[in-house]
């Protein structure tokens, strides 16, 4: 698998703790982690044995392959097995060992070995040991005090810092790398870094401590704090503190692996000398069974939230609530909804109507209902399956979707039909990139502010202005930030014209969008009116672009020069 930088969320300044404290495995903590290891040991146990009934029904068991089974399956079904077997040589002789190759050591005797001073040979140098009054005199104590005090200050996080969450697998390890964004000192760095199970497909920021979290883990206890949800191919979501560095185990699991079925295949009729493929899972009300696809946190009712899978549903989480699942097959999430008839690729709470949920999906529609009451919704037929999709923050009924077609579309949810039937056409249509548009965001700052991000590697800043009911969308800047295929863009929570972006190339950069004259200009206006005045940028080295430069990029621009 490729390196590559699948999802990037920022926290915005002053939400981060000052000084980050280590992860501490003390008896609570032990107790909770050892359950859960415990858990997954006996669910991987079941998963086996059903693993094992499913292969037998398939005609893949231990009697080989089924006797008497039809030959008109559906051979586009089938997928080739590897037919070469690794042969193994049992009859071998095993080399015997010559006991008398070993004599001339005389191990019989090896403990009856003459000792001198009383037996104690092998301390015999005791008597120059050094002892020193305190860790500064023992030359082989390496960390002193100040080492200690110069980590506690390497790990300070400052109220004018932005923390981002990066979803990274390089070399096959999948992780989330933790960046510190100094604005001021145009200034990038890994802070520290947490393993993931899974390769990552989405992340998403909360400050609500979900309810299995150990005083260990949250330690704060004040009802907020410093989270990460991050979904990945793997059917659970896990959840994590940002505020604990060396964690070995996320805070909290949604949908634990105990009790679903995610991890066992279903067979796809009878198998015979060609294995057959899988069909879709069966999809269950309190977890997911495939991977999630996309996460929305309630600000309002902070402790919902909503996630996409490509199990085709959506899922309501309740963070206060013990996620797990007891013997009945209770617990877990609070409500599941079936509105799409494919993957579920995107979904999105309506900040301005706190019920409402916005959600798009592979059967190329997307879908407007209020959780209370899903099945009064209202929709919308694409001619493309659906990549990214964003309320508008400044519309409380408008919002925008991408498509893998390359196109952006606005809505108006007031104009959607219940019945998908009918026509539902947008109200404004962009060509956006050539390729797909695999991100978009809009700004929380300016009004009419857009940016998105396509698998033609470039970056795309857009101003929509509304005159007389009528959207007008221009061109504002596009660019090549050398990520590679663009897979998310997002703007900073604190700068009006400040935008990460990740992709193909495991590379974060940041951008600057306010160094360019021509965005100034284009903005200003709304700047003036939002009271956001931006400091003189023009001219700086990279032209508004930060990222991280390691050993390679430096020798090669020093080759270069």
């Amino acid at each position: 698998m490729s390196s590559l930088i699948s999802a990037v969320s920022w926290v915005r300044r002053g939400v981060s703790s000052q000084h980050p404290s280590k992860y501490v495995l003390d008896d609570k903590e032990l107790e909770r982690v050892s359950a859960l290891a415990r858990v997954e040991l006996e669910s991987a146990q079941d998963e086996l044995k059903r693993a094992h009934e499913a292969a037998q029904s398939m005609g893949q068991g231990d009697d080989g392959i089924g006797a008497g089974e039809e030959d008109d399956d559906d051979e586009e079904n089938w997928v080739d097995e590897d037919e070469n077997a690794m042969d193994v040589d049992e009859g071998a002789p095993k080399p015997r060992a010559d006991n008398d190759d070993l004599s001339k050591y005389n191990l019989d005797d090896y403990d009856n070995e003459n000792t001198q001073a009383g037996g104690l040979a092998h301390f015999s140098n005791i008597n120059v040991l050094a002892h020193h009054k305190n860790n500064d005199e023992d030359p082989y104590v390496t960390l002193k005090e100040d080492d200690v005090e110069n980590e506690r200050e390497e790990l300070e996080i400052l109220s004018t810092d932005n923390l981002l969450v990066v979803a990274k697998t390089e070399d096959e390890i999948s992780q989330l790398e933790i960046y510190v964004y100094e604005e001021s000192e145009e200034n990038l760095y890994v802070h520290h870094d947490l393993m993931l199970p899974n390769f990552p497909l989405c992340l998403e920021w909360l400050d609500f401590p979900p309810a299995s979290s150990s005083s260990n883990n949250d330690p704060s206890n004040s009802g907020f704090g410093n989270y990460i949800a991050v979904g990945t191919l793997d059917p659970e979501i896990e959840i994590w503190s940002l505020d604990i560095v060396e964690a070995m185990y996320p805070n909290s699991v949604l949908g634990r692996p105990d009790r679903t079925k995610a991890h066992v295949p279903t067979p796809l009729g009878t198998g015979k000398k060609k294995k057959k493929k899988t069909k879709p899972r069966t999809a269950e009300k309190g977890y997911h069974v495939d991977a999630v696809l996309g996460l929305s946190w309630n600000k309002v009712h902070r402790n919902l939230l909503a996630s996409a899978s490509a199990d085709r549903t959506v899922k309501l989480w309740d963070l206060s609530q013990d996620p797990a699942i007891n013997n009945d097959g209770e617990g877990g999430a609070i409500r599941s909804f079936d509105v799409h008839k494919d993957k579920v690729q995107a979904v999105h709470w309506n900040e301005k109507d706190p019920t409402v949920l916005l959600t798009g999906s592979y059967d190329r529609t997307i879908r407007v209902f209020d959780s209370r009451s899903p099945d009064s919704g209202v929709g919308a037929f694409l001619g493309s399956d659906v990549e990214a999709l964003r309320w508008d923050p400044w519309h409380e009924s408008g919002f925008y979707v991408s498509l893998e077609n390359g196109l952006v579309l606005n809505f108006d949810v007031r104009t959607l039909p219940s019945n998908l039937d009918q026509p539902s056409p947008a109200r404004f249509t962009l060509s956006a990139h050539d390729g797909a548009t695999s991100s978009i965001d809009v700004n929380p700052h300016i009004k009419g502010c857009l940016v998105t991000g396509g698998t033609d590697k470039l970056v795309k800043v857009w101003n929509v202005n509304e005159t007389d009911g009528k959207q007008n969308v221009s061109l504002v800047s596009s660019r090549d930030l050398g990520v590679g295929k663009v897979f998310s863009t997002v703007w900073s929570p604190d700068d009006p014209l400040i935008v990460a972006a990740g992709g193909s190339k495991a590379k974060l950069q940041i951008w600057d969008v306010g160094s360019n004259s021509g965005a100034r200009k284009a903005f200003s206006a709304k700047l003036k009116e939002a009271g956001r005045v931006l400091r003189e940028k023009e001219g700086k080295e990279g032209g508004g672009v930060v990222g991280l430069i390691n050993d390679d990029e430096e020798s090669d621009e020093d080759d270069e020069q």
